[in-house]
């Protein structure tokens, strides 16, 4: 689906992503994983066109997307989500998502004056399919709250509720569980699951929780210094020196990623 070649982001002497090279196959859950500063994020911002690389190049499903912009990426399936949610907080849950797909009819203004017949129709079918993507993900007792309200978690739930409203081939989730409790992390990563056994989707997640990426994600690939250090299940990364060594220090050994 995705294969990153000698890929470098730097910024003046900086180098946050320094010659990275990885696949993502399709119909994975990969896990993304290293210590703060390995430059994970930047990564995700290169490959979905936040940040254009220093050199390299990346394909999706064997086409050149390279510094392609997020909304050209968008309309190809590649979409992402970020550590801080971005919701628009004064509107409802449910209008934060009919808000997602593109080309819609009322943004014309010819539409306005002569196509409201088909703006009304429009809305009611992505009304209806917001529903069902609140009803999926257990949050339709929501779907009439205005969007800053909602806690950490139910935001996140939101956003993964957003790549749903359009027909997404893969999603790079940045630190889902960020500011999550448990409950809540559980209930994203079930429906995490269910959307890649049951409706295809690739998904790349960068994660500290080492028994969330457990849980969901195989391969497993780690990254150190803006380079790929080891890729493979879980147990084997935690077992490859190369990683011990980058996680020392850090305050991960006592979370299970070494053992003491």
């Amino acid at each position: 689906m995705i294969k990153v070649d000698d890929l470098h982001k730097h910024f003046g002497g900086f180098r946050a992503v320094d010659g990275a090279s990885l696949e993502i196959a399709e119909g994975t859950i990969t896990g993304l994983i290293g210590p703060n500063g390995a430059g994970k994020t930047t990564l995700f911002n290169v490959i979905a066109g936040v940040l254009p690389p220093t050199s390299g190049r990346v394909t999706m499903a064997g086409e050149d997307i390279t510094g392609l912009p997020p909304h050209v990426l968008f309309g190809k399936g590649l979409l992402r989500t970020f550590q801080i949610a971005h919701e628009f907080t004064s509107m409802t849950v449910r209008e934060n998502l009919m808000m997602v797909p593109g080309d819609q009819a009322g943004e014309r203004i010819w539409n306005t004056w002569f196509g409201r017949r088909r703006i009304a129709e429009q809305e009611r079918a992505l009304q209806a399919k917001a529903d069902e993507v609140l009803e999926f993900l257990t949050i339709d007792h929501l779907r009439d709250e205005k969007a800053g309200n909602l806690s950490g978690g139910q935001k996140k739930l939101l956003e993964l509720g957003r790549t749903m409203m359009v027909d997404a081939r893969i999603v790079f989730l940045d630190e889902v569980g960020a500011g999550v409790n448990r409950t809540l992390l559980n209930m994203l990563g079930d429906a995490i699951v269910q959307l890649n056994r049951e409706r295809g989707y690739t998904f790349v997640v960068i994660e500290h929780d080492m028994d969330f990426i457990e849980r969901l994600c195989d391969p497993v690939i780690c990254m150190a210094e803006g380079k790929v250090l080891a890729e493979g299940t879980l147990a084997e990364i935690k077992a490859n020196e190369q990683v011990i060594e980058a996680y020392l220090g850090t305050g991960l050994k006592n979370k299970g990623m070494v053992e003491a």
